[in-house]
Protein backbone atom coordinates (compact mmCIF):
# COMPACT_ATOMS: atom_id res chain seq x y z
CA UNK A 1 0.00 0.00 0.00
CA UNK A 2 1.47 3.56 -0.97
CA UNK A 3 1.88 6.43 0.73
CA UNK A 4 -1.33 9.11 -0.51
CA UNK A 5 0.11 12.61 0.21
CA UNK A 6 -2.22 15.18 0.99
CA UNK A 7 -4.83 16.27 -1.75
CA UNK A 8 -3.38 19.93 -1.13
CA UNK A 9 -0.95 22.03 1.12
CA UNK A 10 -3.31 23.32 3.81
CA UNK A 11 -2.09 26.47 5.78
CA UNK A 12 -1.45 25.30 8.83
CA UNK A 13 -2.93 27.38 11.78
CA UNK A 14 -0.32 29.54 13.30
CA UNK A 15 -0.54 27.89 17.40
CA UNK A 16 -0.55 24.68 18.18
CA UNK A 17 -1.20 23.17 21.62
CA UNK A 18 1.03 20.17 22.76
CA UNK A 19 0.53 18.86 25.73
CA UNK A 20 -0.67 21.96 27.14
CA UNK A 21 1.90 24.54 25.72
CA UNK A 22 1.03 26.57 22.93
CA UNK A 23 3.47 26.90 19.93
CA UNK A 24 3.75 29.42 17.95
CA UNK A 25 4.71 27.68 13.96
CA UNK A 26 6.88 29.07 11.58
CA UNK A 27 5.64 29.80 7.92
CA UNK A 28 6.33 27.50 5.11
CA UNK A 29 8.44 28.44 2.50
CA UNK A 30 6.31 30.04 -0.53
CA UNK A 31 9.13 29.41 -3.50
CA UNK A 32 7.97 27.57 -6.72
CA UNK A 33 10.96 27.15 -8.50
CA UNK A 34 10.74 24.23 -10.76
CA UNK A 35 13.52 21.29 -10.96
CA UNK A 36 14.91 21.26 -14.61
CA UNK A 37 16.95 18.00 -15.72
CA UNK A 38 18.07 14.87 -13.53
CA UNK A 39 14.36 13.57 -13.15
CA UNK A 40 15.84 10.12 -11.94
CA UNK A 41 17.20 11.57 -8.84
CA UNK A 42 13.87 13.41 -8.22
CA UNK A 43 12.01 10.12 -8.52
CA UNK A 44 14.85 8.75 -6.14
CA UNK A 45 13.68 11.06 -3.59
CA UNK A 46 10.26 10.41 -3.68
CA UNK A 47 10.88 6.99 -2.98
CA UNK A 48 12.60 7.57 -0.14
CA UNK A 49 9.42 9.36 1.15
CA UNK A 50 7.43 6.38 0.15
CA UNK A 51 4.93 4.14 2.78
CA UNK A 52 4.41 0.87 1.41
CA UNK A 53 2.93 -0.91 4.68
CA UNK A 54 1.39 0.10 7.88
CA UNK A 55 4.95 -1.17 9.29
CA UNK A 56 6.91 1.00 6.98
CA UNK A 57 8.79 4.10 7.73
CA UNK A 58 9.80 6.84 5.19
CA UNK A 59 13.73 7.38 4.93
CA UNK A 60 15.28 10.45 5.61
CA UNK A 61 17.98 10.80 2.99
CA UNK A 62 20.98 13.29 2.30
CA UNK A 63 21.32 15.48 -0.98
CA UNK A 64 25.03 15.76 -1.59
CA UNK A 65 26.97 17.81 -4.40
CA UNK A 66 28.66 21.07 -4.44
CA UNK A 67 26.98 24.53 -4.08
CA UNK A 68 24.53 25.84 -6.62
CA UNK A 69 22.79 22.93 -8.06
CA UNK A 70 20.00 23.17 -6.52
CA UNK A 71 19.90 20.39 -3.71
CA UNK A 72 17.08 22.44 -1.95
CA UNK A 73 15.29 23.17 -5.06
CA UNK A 74 14.84 19.44 -5.64
CA UNK A 75 13.82 19.10 -2.28
CA UNK A 76 11.31 21.70 -3.15
CA UNK A 77 10.18 19.95 -6.13
CA UNK A 78 9.27 16.92 -4.14
CA UNK A 79 7.43 18.32 -1.43
CA UNK A 80 5.54 20.33 -4.38
CA UNK A 81 4.63 16.51 -6.34
CA UNK A 82 3.69 15.20 -3.14
CA UNK A 83 1.22 18.34 -2.13
CA UNK A 84 2.92 18.96 1.43
CA UNK A 85 4.19 22.40 2.47
CA UNK A 86 8.12 22.85 2.73
CA UNK A 87 9.77 24.39 5.85
CA UNK A 88 13.57 24.92 5.22
CA UNK A 89 15.73 24.80 8.34
CA UNK A 90 19.28 26.73 7.60
CA UNK A 91 21.88 25.03 9.67
CA UNK A 92 25.21 26.88 11.14
CA UNK A 93 28.06 25.95 12.89
CA UNK A 94 26.30 27.91 15.72
CA UNK A 95 22.50 25.84 15.22
CA UNK A 96 21.73 25.18 18.95
CA UNK A 97 19.41 22.19 20.19
CA UNK A 98 16.22 24.37 21.19
CA UNK A 99 17.20 26.31 17.95
CA UNK A 100 16.14 23.01 16.02
CA UNK A 101 13.10 22.29 18.54
CA UNK A 102 11.35 25.07 20.23
CA UNK A 103 13.00 28.30 21.39
CA UNK A 104 11.49 30.70 24.44
CA UNK A 105 10.28 33.94 23.63
CA UNK A 106 9.90 36.64 25.99
CA UNK A 107 6.51 38.28 24.92
CA UNK A 108 5.19 41.28 25.07
CA UNK A 109 2.61 40.64 28.53
CA UNK A 110 6.47 39.43 30.07
CA UNK A 111 5.41 36.31 30.02
CA UNK A 112 7.62 33.40 28.07
CA UNK A 113 6.24 32.15 24.40
CA UNK A 114 7.39 29.48 22.69
CA UNK A 115 8.27 29.01 19.14
CA UNK A 116 8.29 25.72 16.85
CA UNK A 117 11.47 25.53 14.56
CA UNK A 118 10.57 25.50 10.88
CA UNK A 119 11.63 21.45 11.70
CA UNK A 120 9.12 21.02 14.43
CA UNK A 121 6.62 22.89 12.13
CA UNK A 122 7.35 20.83 9.57
CA UNK A 123 6.47 17.99 11.91
CA UNK A 124 3.27 19.21 13.53
CA UNK A 125 1.40 20.15 10.57
CA UNK A 126 2.45 17.17 8.24
CA UNK A 127 4.83 18.68 6.24
CA UNK A 128 8.11 18.30 4.41
CA UNK A 129 11.55 20.18 6.21
CA UNK A 130 14.85 20.51 4.67
CA UNK A 131 17.59 20.66 7.13
CA UNK A 132 19.93 22.90 4.61
CA UNK A 133 23.85 22.33 5.18
CA UNK A 134 23.54 20.02 7.93
CA UNK A 135 27.34 19.00 7.96
CA UNK A 136 27.53 22.38 9.61
CA UNK A 137 26.16 21.42 12.86
CA UNK A 138 28.18 20.11 16.14
CA UNK A 139 27.52 16.90 17.31
CA UNK A 140 25.05 18.57 20.42
CA UNK A 141 22.45 19.61 18.04
CA UNK A 142 22.44 16.42 15.72
CA UNK A 143 22.17 14.35 18.79
CA UNK A 144 18.97 16.43 19.69
CA UNK A 145 17.28 14.98 16.67
CA UNK A 146 18.68 11.32 16.74
CA UNK A 147 15.11 9.83 18.10
CA UNK A 148 13.13 12.00 15.12
CA UNK A 149 15.47 9.84 12.13
CA UNK A 150 15.00 6.50 13.61
CA UNK A 151 11.46 4.15 14.54
CA UNK A 152 10.44 6.54 17.51
CA UNK A 153 9.69 10.03 15.16
CA UNK A 154 9.84 12.24 17.85
CA UNK A 155 11.79 15.03 19.30
CA UNK A 156 11.91 16.29 22.95
CA UNK A 157 11.97 20.34 23.94
CA UNK A 158 14.09 20.90 27.00
CA UNK A 159 12.69 24.74 26.80
CA UNK A 160 9.11 23.79 27.01
CA UNK A 161 9.57 20.43 28.60
CA UNK A 162 7.81 18.64 26.30
CA UNK A 163 7.93 15.73 24.01
CA UNK A 164 6.69 16.42 20.18
CA UNK A 165 5.34 13.85 17.94
CA UNK A 166 5.94 13.49 14.27
CA UNK A 167 2.40 13.72 11.72
CA UNK A 168 2.89 10.36 9.52
CA UNK A 169 3.01 13.08 6.73
CA UNK A 170 6.32 14.32 8.21
CA UNK A 171 9.24 13.56 5.43
CA UNK A 172 12.29 15.20 5.89
CA UNK A 173 16.11 15.45 3.90
CA UNK A 174 18.91 16.90 4.13
CA UNK A 175 21.43 18.74 2.61
CA UNK A 176 25.34 18.42 2.58
CA UNK A 177 27.62 20.45 0.05
CA UNK A 178 30.84 18.73 -0.59
CA UNK A 179 33.08 20.87 0.70
CA UNK A 180 35.01 21.31 4.38
CA UNK A 181 32.53 21.64 7.26
CA UNK A 182 32.59 23.01 10.37
CA UNK A 183 32.04 19.72 12.02
CA UNK A 184 32.09 15.91 11.05
CA UNK A 185 28.87 14.46 11.15
CA UNK A 186 28.98 11.64 13.92
CA UNK A 187 28.22 8.22 12.18
CA UNK A 188 25.34 7.35 14.15
CA UNK A 189 24.05 10.34 12.36
CA UNK A 190 25.03 9.27 8.69
CA UNK A 191 23.55 5.73 9.68
CA UNK A 192 20.02 7.75 9.89
CA UNK A 193 20.30 10.02 7.19
CA UNK A 194 20.23 7.15 4.11
CA UNK A 195 20.30 6.29 1.05
CA UNK A 196 22.65 9.15 0.06
CA UNK A 197 21.99 10.82 -3.58
CA UNK A 198 24.35 12.56 -5.37
CA UNK A 199 23.36 15.75 -7.54
CA UNK A 200 25.51 16.41 -10.40
CA UNK A 201 26.01 19.34 -13.20
CA UNK A 202 23.71 20.01 -15.78
CA UNK A 203 24.12 18.57 -19.35
CA UNK A 204 24.41 21.54 -21.53
CA UNK A 205 20.69 21.12 -22.93
CA UNK A 206 19.46 21.13 -18.77
CA UNK A 207 21.78 24.33 -18.03
CA UNK A 208 20.86 26.49 -21.12
CA UNK A 209 16.91 25.58 -19.73
CA UNK A 210 17.84 26.36 -16.00
CA UNK A 211 19.07 29.86 -17.43
CA UNK A 212 16.19 30.64 -19.07
CA UNK A 213 13.83 29.62 -16.46
CA UNK A 214 15.35 32.23 -14.03
CA UNK A 215 16.28 34.81 -17.15
CA UNK A 216 13.94 34.48 -19.57
CA UNK A 217 14.96 38.43 -20.36
CA UNK A 218 18.47 37.71 -21.08
CA UNK A 219 19.46 37.66 -24.55
CA UNK A 220 20.32 34.28 -26.34
CA UNK A 221 23.88 35.13 -27.07
CA UNK A 222 24.71 35.91 -23.41
CA UNK A 223 22.81 32.63 -22.51
CA UNK A 224 24.84 30.47 -25.21
CA UNK A 225 28.38 32.39 -23.58
CA UNK A 226 27.83 31.43 -19.97
CA UNK A 227 26.43 27.85 -20.83
CA UNK A 228 30.16 27.15 -22.54
CA UNK A 229 31.64 28.67 -20.11
CA UNK A 230 29.72 26.62 -16.87
CA UNK A 231 30.10 23.26 -19.50
CA UNK A 232 33.71 23.69 -19.23
CA UNK A 233 34.15 24.42 -16.23
CA UNK A 234 32.48 21.16 -15.41
CA UNK A 235 34.58 19.06 -17.48
CA UNK A 236 37.38 20.76 -15.39
CA UNK A 237 36.13 19.66 -12.47
CA UNK A 238 35.83 23.42 -11.17
CA UNK A 239 32.76 23.91 -8.91
CA UNK A 240 31.25 27.06 -11.14
CA UNK A 241 27.23 26.08 -10.60
CA UNK A 242 24.56 27.15 -12.41
CA UNK A 243 23.56 29.55 -9.70
CA UNK A 244 27.11 31.45 -10.43
CA UNK A 245 26.24 31.64 -13.91
CA UNK A 246 22.41 33.19 -12.73
CA UNK A 247 24.53 35.65 -10.72
CA UNK A 248 26.90 36.31 -12.93
CA UNK A 249 24.18 36.98 -15.77
CA UNK A 250 22.25 39.03 -13.61
CA UNK A 251 25.11 41.43 -12.84
CA UNK A 252 26.28 41.43 -17.12
CA UNK A 253 22.41 42.80 -17.87
CA UNK A 254 22.30 45.46 -15.27
CA UNK A 255 25.98 46.71 -16.06
CA UNK A 256 24.07 46.60 -19.93
CA UNK A 257 21.04 48.29 -18.95
CA UNK A 258 22.87 50.97 -16.28
CA UNK A 259 23.80 54.17 -19.10
CA UNK A 260 21.16 53.43 -21.55
CA UNK A 261 22.88 56.84 -23.27
CA UNK A 262 26.16 55.30 -23.13
CA UNK A 263 25.17 51.18 -23.34
CA UNK A 264 28.31 48.91 -22.45
CA UNK A 265 29.34 46.57 -25.00
CA UNK A 266 27.82 42.32 -24.07
CA UNK A 267 31.38 41.12 -24.20
CA UNK A 268 32.74 44.24 -21.62
CA UNK A 269 29.82 43.55 -19.48
CA UNK A 270 30.12 40.19 -19.68
CA UNK A 271 33.81 39.79 -18.81
CA UNK A 272 33.63 42.52 -15.60
CA UNK A 273 30.40 40.39 -14.78
CA UNK A 274 33.45 37.26 -14.84
CA UNK A 275 35.87 38.88 -12.79
CA UNK A 276 33.61 40.41 -10.47
CA UNK A 277 31.18 37.11 -9.18
CA UNK A 278 33.35 34.53 -9.83
CA UNK A 279 37.23 35.99 -9.56
CA UNK A 280 41.01 35.72 -11.83
CA UNK A 281 40.44 32.02 -11.10
CA UNK A 282 37.50 32.06 -13.96
CA UNK A 283 39.45 34.38 -16.01
CA UNK A 284 41.79 31.45 -16.36
CA UNK A 285 39.52 28.67 -17.50
CA UNK A 286 39.96 28.59 -21.01
CA UNK A 287 43.95 27.97 -20.62
CA UNK A 288 43.57 25.44 -17.63
CA UNK A 289 41.23 23.83 -20.72
CA UNK A 290 44.01 24.13 -23.21
CA UNK A 291 46.08 22.54 -20.88
CA UNK A 292 43.80 20.09 -20.48
CA UNK A 293 43.16 18.92 -24.16
CA UNK A 294 47.26 19.21 -24.43
CA UNK A 295 47.13 16.21 -21.58
CA UNK A 296 44.59 14.61 -23.60
CA UNK A 297 46.96 13.73 -26.45
CA UNK A 298 47.16 17.39 -28.26
CA UNK A 299 43.42 17.69 -29.87
CA UNK A 300 42.56 20.91 -30.07
CA UNK A 301 39.33 23.13 -30.17
CA UNK A 302 38.88 25.26 -32.99
CA UNK A 303 37.40 27.61 -30.70
CA UNK A 304 38.52 28.43 -27.42
CA UNK A 305 36.22 29.94 -24.33
CA UNK A 306 38.40 32.78 -24.32
CA UNK A 307 37.73 33.78 -28.38
CA UNK A 308 33.90 34.05 -27.47
CA UNK A 309 34.21 37.28 -25.49
CA UNK A 310 37.94 38.65 -25.73
CA UNK A 311 39.80 39.74 -28.49
CA UNK A 312 42.75 37.87 -29.75
CA UNK A 313 45.18 40.95 -28.35
CA UNK A 314 43.39 41.81 -25.90
CA UNK A 315 45.93 41.42 -22.86
CA UNK A 316 43.52 39.60 -20.91
CA UNK A 317 42.61 36.84 -23.34
CA UNK A 318 43.30 33.40 -21.40
CA UNK A 319 44.94 31.85 -23.90
CA UNK A 320 47.55 34.29 -24.56
CA UNK A 321 51.58 33.45 -23.83
CA UNK A 322 51.81 34.86 -20.52
CA UNK A 323 55.94 35.74 -22.17
CA UNK A 324 54.42 38.00 -25.35
CA UNK A 325 55.54 41.14 -23.49
CA UNK A 326 58.90 40.25 -23.05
Amino acid sequence: MASKPASEPVASPRVVNVDGVPLRLAMPDRSHEEWIGQREVLRQLLACWLVVDERDLPLSPRLTGPPGIGKTTLATAAARTRKQPIFINQCTADTRPEDLIVSPVLAENGKIAYHASPLVSAMLTGGVCVLDEGNRMNEKSWASLAPLLDHRRYVESVAAGISIPADPAFRVCVTMNEDESTYEVPDYILSRLQPTLALGFPSRGDEMAILKYHLPFAEDALLALTVEFLQQAHELKLEFSPRDGITLLRYAIKRMAQDPAHPMSRDTAWREALLRVLGEEALDLARLARKKRGSLGGQQSPLGLGDLFFGPDDPLHPDRDDDSDD
